[in-house]
């Protein structure tokens, strides 16, 4: 149990500390095509360029970590210090959404220089402006950051489709990839709250089977609607962040960061 509690702390100070500033917040299956009678397993993991340390099942790290097939949610049961977090799954075939909501977590910035190039990266826009307007200075600059990843599994023959999971901001498929032509793009509608977002920043990942990644940047139209090509065996991870102020409270900002992890079969 000791030796648990530590991997825990380890883990989290790794999701929560001031090294993880831009770092991205992915679910990542260890295989997006299983098969019925296999067991389903995936990681959390915080890093960068789609590369990232696997993160252990904390209760505490989380408020909602399920799978939904057909629409019913099926909580995820682990045990603590559990890598992958999630694990040993049995689930009926078709389309699965793993769905994952951290709590909030508190960063105070080292630097106003390194909080302006994160706003610059995630494109949140003319944050000196915005801080100057709201009469605050450049110094220990604090936030508050949710993370909230879906990923998109087939289990079987993967028929299905994903939709609004309820949480403030997030990416919906329109696309089922396992099931769709890749050669017809790949479609998902960014929302938040109770609308989408357009013309916003969508960061994508797509990592070849032998591991290189490719970033490029993309935007939501008016519709909130990412389209991008999509080439077969590559794994792609799609990422959004919403910077919102904060009026009350300990923080001065608050980031809501979107993830969506899929495969594309050979």
């Amino acid at each position: 149990m000791k030796i648990r509690t530590l991997l825990g702390t380890i883990a989290l100070m790794a999701i929560t500390g001031k090294g993880a500033f831009a770092h991205e917040f992915w679910i990542d299956p260890t295989a997006f095509v299983v098969p019925p009678d296999t067991m389903l397993a995936a990681d959390l993991r915080v890093g960068e360029a789609y590369r990232g340390g696997p993160q252990p099942y904390l209760t505490q790290s989380f408020t909602r970590f399920e799978i939904v097939q057909g629409g019913v949610a099926q909580p995820v049961a682990g045990r603590l210090g559990n890598i992958p977090a999630l694990q040993d799954v049995a689930l009926s075939e078709g389309l699965a959404v793993i769905v994952h909501q951290t709590t909030g977590q508190m960063l105070t910035w080292t630097g106003w220089d390194r909080f302006l190039a994160f706003a610059e990266h995630k494109d949140l826009g003319d944050v000196t402006a915005m801080q100057a307007a709201r009469g605050l200075d450049q110094e220990g600059v604090t936030e508050v950051y949710i993370r909230y990843a879906k990923s998109l599994v087939a289990m079987g023959d993967g028929a299905g489709a994903d939709g609004r999971m309820g949480l403030r901001t997030e990416f919906v498929a329109l696309t089922n990839p396992y099931r769709d032509d890749p050669a017809q793009g790949f479609a998902a509608q960014l929302w938040l709250d109770d609308a989408p977002r357009a013309d916003v920043q969508v960061e994508v990942f797509a990592k070849a089977p032998d591991g290189t990644v490719a970033v490029s940047l993309h935007r939501t139209d008016g519709d909130g609607i990412v389209r991008l090509p999509v080439v077969a065996g590559m794994r792609y991870m799609l990422d959004a962040v919403v910077l919102e102020p904060l009026e009350a409270g300990d923080a001065e900002w608050r980031t809501l960061w979107a993830n969506l992890t899929f495969g594309v079969p050979d």
